[in-house]
């Protein structure tokens, strides 16, 4: 065997290991995370992957230059030949996912929930600096005077802070939203229309990555409602509770949110991308239009062709599967907080709420140790989660808790009475600390079939002719044979 054979030898030694490990043997609990279904892999490793397809909207006389010269595909600029099926792929998907959020516009080339953001925030800039009657004016070095968003020791994300994706477009005038008192993972929504009152924010931003309930989207849209002279912009950042919008947890645009931006690839199950959603009043519509410019020329080159295909298989998936997937997340995550709450687990939010209105589960493990060390002694137990600073810490060095999330084991076919029994695991190794990886491994194999995407037989079905036509001929029946 040469180097070049035995170096690779050994590297996919490791990927089978650590493929084994992860999807057969291991719970995996973390909020941020999902694994796409075999039929989106093998759109993601399609020809696309390796392919560029910069586009932008033709302006009215580029229309007119451009017309019958093959530049244009519908009312985008083409810099490349041999685009014609993204082009398609990402008119489709558009489709798809306004569908499933109940948009107006969507963008689908950003890369992730952050990159999203930040274009938001280059985009609203660019509009407010032509002074749009009734939003709110720049600062005079051009930035936004004002923004209202979640602090983030009460869960709000990093990429709308100001050292996050807000630097650069903000000034330090940056307001927390105002936390409800007897439970501090919910906003207290009268004080908040108070703030926008007194401060005229022109960016609201909700959302969060530690995330129990609902956001009052649509006090705040009541409240603006009366304002006839004021227009912030009203944006929900999607990104950890995607594939959960709906009639079941929260309907953002419903409420009155203007924007809705998210990563694809935690609650919602499709590879690792972002995306822009609108519904804006007609008046707003040339927000979207600097949106879109900003995303591409302004933020993107190649926007990742394999995993925008594999995106529009994900998202056909969700359309299919999304009352049955989402009422199950749900009903499983408060199983899953009751559960940890009955064998002595400390579990945050409020018991007669169920303890969490999302995929989920945040438990306080102070008591019993460090959690950082509780996090990787559930990692060595076949457990993986994360550690996370709860409200009351002082810092992000020291975290008392553990975030967890059901979305992906839901996936895999756990229902509400196996998130009782690994409750008990968990106890096992929190409060007895006690090995019981055998055991996990050994309950994790009941788990091993994935729903709400094509049965393993539907995708075998088409495997070899996507394989075929990526790899060279016969491979398909190599591998068969092999």
């Amino acid at each position: 065997m040469n180097s070049l054979e035995q170096k690779l030898s050994e590297l996919a030694e490791r990927v089978v290991e650590n493929n084994r490990w992860r999807q057969r043997k291991c719970f995996n609990l973390i909020p941020s995370e999902n694994t796409p279904s075999l039929f989106v892999k093998l759109c993601e490793i399609g020809d696309v992957s390796g392919r560029y397809a910069e586009h932008k909207t033709a302006l009215k006389k580029e229309i007119e230059s451009l017309s019958g010269t093959g530049a244009l595909k519908g009312n985008q600029v083409y810099y490349y030949q041999g685009a014609d099926f993204i082009y398609r792929v990402e008119d489709e998907l558009k489709a798809e996912f306004a569908r499933f959020l109940g948009a107006d516009q969507v963008e689908t080339r950003t890369i992730s929930g952050q990159m999203a953001n930040e274009v938001v925030f280059k985009g609203l800039v660019k509009f407010l600096s032509s002074n749009p009657e009734g939003f709110p004016s720049l600062s005079s070095t051009g930035r936004l005077k004002c923004v209202m968003n979640n602090n983030l020791n009460y869960g709000g994300h990093l990429s709308a802070q100001p050292y996050g994706a807000l630097f650069n477009f903000a000034e330090d005038n940056v307001i927390n939203f105002p936390i409800d008192e007897k439970n501090h993972y919910k906003l207290d929504a009268p004080r908040l229309v108070e703030l926008v009152d007194r401060n005229r924010p022109a960016l609201v931003v909700f959302g969060k990555s530690m995330f129990l309930y609902p956001e009052p989207v649509s006090d705040l849209r009541a409240f603006l409602r009366t304002v006839p002279d004021y227009r912030p912009l009203v944006m929900y950042d999607g990104a950890h509770v995607l594939g959960i919008l709906g009639s079941l947890f929260q309907d953002p645009f419903s409420e009155g949110a203007e924007i809705v931006t998210g990563s694809t690839h935690k609650t919602f199950f499709g590879p690792q991308r972002g995306i822009i959603a609108a519904k804006l009043p007609e008046r707003s519509q040339r927000l979207w239009n600097e949106i879109v410019a900003r995303t591409f020329p302004g933020s993107t080159s190649n926007h990742h062709l394999g995993t925008q295909l594999a995106m529009l298989a994900a998202t056909i998936e969700m359309n299919a599967f999304k009352d049955q997937y989402q009422a199950q997340v749900l009903a499983n995550a408060r199983a899953f907080a009751k559960a940890c709450a009955a064998v002595g687990i400390p579990v945050e939010g409020e018991e007669e709420d169920g303890y969490t209105r999302t995929h989920q589960v945040l438990i306080k493990v102070s008591s019993f140790g460090d959690a950082r060390e509780i996090a990787s002694r559930l990692e060595s137990n076949n457990i993986i989660t994360n550690y996370q600073a709860l409200p009351e810490d002082e810092t992000f060095y020291h975290p008392s808790g553990i975030r967890m999330g059901v979305q992906e084991m839901t996936r895999f076919g756990m229902k509400e009475r196996d998130f009782d029994a690994l409750a008990g695991f968990l106890a096992d190794v929190i409060l007895r600390k006690k090995n019981v990886a055998s055991e996990v491994a050994e309950f994790r194999n009941r788990f091993q079939t994935m729903e709400y995407c094509l049965s393993i037989e539907q995708t075998l079905r088409l495997a070899p002719r996507l394989l075929e036509s990526i790899f060279p001929s016969g491979f398909a029946d190599s591998l068969k044979m092999g």
